[in-house]
């Protein structure tokens, strides 16, 4: 457009001088350049002609027309429905072609488009965060809403995407949830698949899961097709990247029933903005360790800008927070860059802008640095003066590549190695071609260059990597075992043989077949043997899932998920199921607190935090961390737990990266603790002291406080660290300290207005308030028991009409005993409490040969400090043998003379008071049964004596022999040791009260004996089976007897 008006400038010039001759020349010149444009470049306004509605020309009217790359793709994109993959320069507008494809997709279902979704998927946060910011205007115009699904996995997303057209999302957030996706009428009304950067399919972290989730939408688009193929359209995939040197292998993976996909694939020649590729080259000793290496090349960074910056702003790439403002404080002594006085000026009202004190230095000598580690106000200033040009020079961190959009002339990549996991890695091609990406500002710029610093024994490596003649290979097979087991949970994947068929529609299966030796098999295999091999590859994935009872297999290779899919629906990898599977039964908390999972693998541990993280863990001046690690902080893991311990436990960390660091890690945290908790709820040998705990971590993660902490006061709204601080500075460390306290003086304590403190004061009142009771049946036997268990809503009346606690809170009742076996486990919502205020069950408790005693539990979900914690003592029959441990008569005798020092004692007691009957007796005035309540006693030495217990509900019932000696050590002969509980309810009807066994019926010895011994000896109190009293805290003496 511009050369063509500075021609019409010229023609009119030279209508006026009367050349005759250079006009004919210039129209011949403006006839051939018209033509050339009007072939390789299409107006916006051609599409008038053909499209059904001229409204979707709004979403192009920022240009008036199309590039060569669009134009070359408007037939197969926006006239057919078929299948698309476009490789193309980066910069060449291949964003155009997803619209064209949407725009396409309107044209084919009518407006209001209820049932129309379109999904585009990015390998990172940033790319759909900017696609979501031009579509939200560009398609909202149309009456189509745009939601950004990305971060990290939530179960419950699917209520987000319900009312939006265009759903814009990662490999990973979409690969948690489509792995429910039977379930989902949203997914499955996905029209249009749209993949961005799919090169990263070969990359050996996030290649597998995008290859996975591509493969699972075909699955489903066949699915879908296959129940009713006439009245549905069907998926279109169209997929966008700039090196894809094997197009025509992603066009096969990407095929239909009409075949492969089209395909267009353009050079670098057609870039709008020409880009150098240059890759340089340093010598590296072999002493010489890859630090040394990053700072030496700190010093060649000045004539690298001199040579290549031809003096337009400069972006360098470094691969640590250190190595950023080390290389800028380098920089801005070794060189001298010329600036204006109005830019010095500039530079210096931002420099005063600035916190970091550091950067407020380096800003004014035309350097500035960028990274995660400074406070967001400063990035943003940076962020704003480099985009106005007023900064030079700008190092940051390989992240910003994949973050804020930042182009810049040059772009420097310093050393080729980053700092992962503990270790040095290669940054990956994704990442190299992200950076390189940054070089080159359409708006400024005709050309643009990229400089990669790397050692001279890479240096090949490298620029077969710019040059885009790497094939793209699968990392499906590094992964395979994970994604098995999310299809086996989908049901896509039944056997073996079905296995193969799902492996047939992966990148993989197409690359295996052209080139075998690259996934380990041996080349000369004809297409059925790599088959088989990549059966077997199934086979041995599948064996190691049902290693650790993730699924089940029959005889013929039949398998199934076992419980909950746990695995696969919590997104957990299988290196931490087999950790979870090791959990022996008998860990504490701090043991559980879950540090090891691979999920954590991006978290990195740099040398300036050592110092911070060391100082919480251990440090005799401050406040540390609950359960201090041995040592020094020194590898990602002790990174990891060291910031969970310090966020439950309230303890600030001042430095930004960290508190970044802490945010991922809960994010992770909460999906991980949750699915342990319910891992080891459902295997088949559940301990009860690994579990408890784990519930409680569960919980832990998701208030982010211990279960013990004082800041309870930090879980209610519009309270945050500082104020819960202040509470617990006043004492108020218990909701119910909160509740009882005036709302004024609470006023006082946060430094807040009225009404502060009434919200306060309610928003306690109306959380939950439980209480558990445990009643025993009164049916005993040896070995088992029956209590009834109930939980009561106290304040029911209360939460009927208003609750602070969320909708989905429940509680967990576990109970376990002293074979830290677990006795009961139910989960109670506080919805099924409000029905009717209260919840029982009746449960059977078999008796643990290490004790009677039982632990109850009460654990919320997710608030601190409601949680109840209990000990109940049951009681059975055979508990009460009396020296069982003991193998002599003596030891027998000094038992049986304890008991009548018991019995004694409590008739003694008892006599002359006035007691009620307890039997089913038909006159209680006449009967003459006297009944007494004893109280439970445990001797010093740890054996049991005659326990009669109103707190544990028990009664006992002694057999004692009719006629005997006088002889106090034949009273209790040995066969008083045998004690009967047989009776149960139904058996009490059986009785007649009115024709007891009478008196005279005992032997005359005993009559004599019962004489000599007088009221309340200890033959007098002989306990009669018929005498049992209904309640079992009445222990029934029957003096006539």
């Amino acid at each position: 457009r511009v050369l063509m008006a500075d021609r019409c400038t010229q023609s009119q010039s030279l209508l006026v001088s009367a050349n005759t001759s250079r006009f004919s020349e210039y129209l011949l010149e403006k006839q051939t350049f018209t033509s050339s444009f009007s072939q390789n470049n299409r107006y916006i306004s051609d599409l008038d002609m053909t499209c059904k509605a001229a409204q979707f020309r709004s979403v192009f009217k920022e240009f008036p027309y199309f590039n060569y790359v669009q134009s070359k793709a408007l037939d197969d994109i926006l006239y057919t429905s078929k299948n698309f993959v476009a490789c193309a320069p980066t910069g060449s507008g291949k964003t155009v072609l997803f619209e064209l494809a949407i725009i396409r997709l309107l044209m084919e279902v009518p407006a209001p488009w209820h049932s129309v979704k379109v999904v585009y998927m990015a390998p990172i946060k940033a790319l759909c965060s900017q696609c979501y910011e031009n579509w939200r205007q560009k398609f909202g115009s149309l009456g189509l809403n745009c939601k950004e699904l990305t971060g990290d996995t939530e179960i419950d997303d699917f209520f987000e995407v319900q009312d939006a057209h265009v759903i814009m999302t990662t490999p990973e957030k979409w690969d948690s949830m489509t792995r429910k996706w039977r379930l989902s009428s949203p997914v499955q009304l996905v029209k249009l698949f749209l993949i961005d950067e799919i090169h990263v399919v070969k990359d050996s972290t996030r290649g597998a899961t995008l290859e996975v989730v591509v493969s699972r939408m075909k699955t489903m688009n066949a699915y879908r097709d296959g129940g009713d193929h006439q009245s549905r359209l069907p998926m279109r995939f169209v997929a966008v990247s700039a090196t894809i040197p094997n197009i025509a292998d992603v066009a096969e993976w990407l095929s239909d029933a009409l075949g492969p996909a089209s395909c267009l694939q353009l050079d670098e020649s057609y870039r709008p903005v020409k880009l150098r590729k240059l890759v340089l080259g340093f010598p590296c000793g072999t002493n010489q360790t890859d630090f040394k290496f990053d700072l030496s090349l700190n010093y060649k960074m000045a004539n690298i800008i001199q040579t290549y910056s031809d003096q337009k702003p400069t972006l360098v790439f470094c691969s640590t927070r250190k190595g950023v403002q080390q290389s800028a404080s380098v920089l801005a002594k070794d060189a001298r860059f010329i600036m204006s006085v109005e830019q010095k000026q500039r530079l210096m009202k931002y420099a005063n802008s600035l916190l970091d004190s550091k950067l407020k230095d380096l800003i004014t000598h035309g350097v500035g640095f960028h990274h995660a580690g400074i406070d967001v106000s400063d990035r943003k200033i940076i962020e704003d003066v480099f985009t106005a040009g007023d900064l030079p020079v700008l190092f940051t961190t390989s992240t910003l590549a994949m973050g804020v959009n930042l182009p810049a002339h040059l772009v420097v990549i310093k050393s080729t190695v980053h700092y992962v996991g503990g270790s040095c890695e290669e940054y990956s091609e994704m990442d190299i071609l992200q950076m390189i990406g940054r070089a080159g500002r359409p708006q400024f710029d005709t050309t643009a260059t990229a400089v990669i610093m790397t050692r001279s024994q890479t240096k090949a490596k490298y620029l077969k990597l710019v040059s885009g003649s790497e094939t793209i290979e699968s990392s499906l097979h590094k992964h395979l075992v994970e994604h098995l087991n999310a299809e086996i949970v989908l049901h896509t994947i039944s056997d073996v043989n079905v296995a193969l068929d799902w492996i047939r529609s992966t990148f993989l299966y197409i690359r295996a077949l052209k080139n075998p030796s690259y996934y380990g098999f041996t080349s000369s295999l004809d297409r059925v043997g790599i088959e088989t091999r990549l059966q077997e590859l199934c086979l041995k994935n599948i064996n190691s899932l049902a290693e650790i009872c993730l699924i089940t297999m029959d005889e013929d290779i039949n398998f199934k998920p076992t419980g909950k899919a746990l695995m696969a629906r919590y997104c957990i990898a299988f290196d931490t199921m087999k950790h979870f599977s090791s959990v022996c039964g008998t860990e504490s908390l701090p043991e559980l607190v879950i540090s090891k999972g691979k999920e954590f693998n991006d978290v990195q541990l740099r040398m300036n935090e050592k110092r911070t993280l060391n100082t919480l863990n251990k440090d005799k001046h401050r406040i540390t961390i609950r359960f201090p690690m041995e040592g020094k902080i020194k590898n990602r893991e002790m990174k990891v737990n060291c910031l969970i311990q310090a966020h439950l436990g309230c303890i600030p960390t001042q430095e930004f990266g960290l508190t970044q660091d802490t945010g991922k890690i809960f994010r992770i945290g909460i999906r991980m603790t949750k699915c342990l908790s319910e891992y080891l709820s459902q295997h088949p040998r559940r301990k009860f002291t690994a579990l408890l705990n784990s519930l409680i971590l569960s919980k832990c993660f998701r208030a982010r406080l211990w279960e013990n902490s004082p800041f309870v006061s930090k879980q209610l709204e519009k309270i945050g660290l500082m104020l819960s601080t202040a509470m617990v500075n006043a004492g108020l460390t218990m909701f119910q300290k909160i509740e009882e306290t005036n709302p004024r003086e609470l006023e006082l304590i946060v430094n807040r207005h009225p009404p502060f403190g009434n919200q306060i004061r309610e928003a306690v009142i109306h959380l939950p308030k439980y209480e558990v009771g445990l009643e025993q049946i009164s049916r005993y036997s040896f070995s088992t028991a029956e209590i009834v268990v109930t939980v009561h809503l106290k304040n029911y009346e209360q939460l009927k009409n208003k609750r602070t606690a969320p909708n989905h809170h429940f509680v967990t009742l576990i109970i376990g005993d002293c074979d830290n076996s677990v006795v009961f486990i139910q989960k109670i919502t506080d919805f099924l409490l409000l029905k009717t205020g209260s919840w029982s069950r009746k449960i059977e408790v078999t008796r643990a040969p290490k004790g009677e005693e039982l632990s109850v539990n009460l654990i919320s979900s997710e608030l601190v400090g409601f949680d109840i914690q209990q000990k109940y003592s049951v009681f059975y029959s055979g508990a009460k043998r009396f020296g069982a441990e003991s193998t002599g008569s003596e030891n027998m005798q000094v038992k049986a003379h304890a008991v009548q020092s018991k019995l004694q004692e409590a008739l003694s007691s008892a006599q002359g008071a006035q007691k009620t009957c307890n039997h089913f007796c038909k006159n209680k005035e006449q009967c003459g049964h006297d009944c007494y309540v004893l109280v439970c006693e445990r001797s010093d030495s740890g054996s049991e004596d005659l326990v009669l217990t109103h707190q544990s509900q028990m009664h006992c019932d002694f057999n004692i022999p009719q006629a005997g000696p006088t002889h106090d050590s034949d009273h209790f002969p040995s066969d008083i040791l045998d004690v009967n509980f047989d009776l149960g309810i139904d058996d009490w009807g059986d009785f007649d009260d009115e024709n007891l066994v009478q008196a005279s019926e005992i032997s005359e010895s005993a009559t004599q004996e019962k004489d000599h011994e007088g009221p309340g000896g200890i033959l007098s109190g002989c306990v009669k089976p018929t005498h049992y009293c209904v309640k079992p805290t009445h222990y029934c003496v029957k003096p006539t007897h």
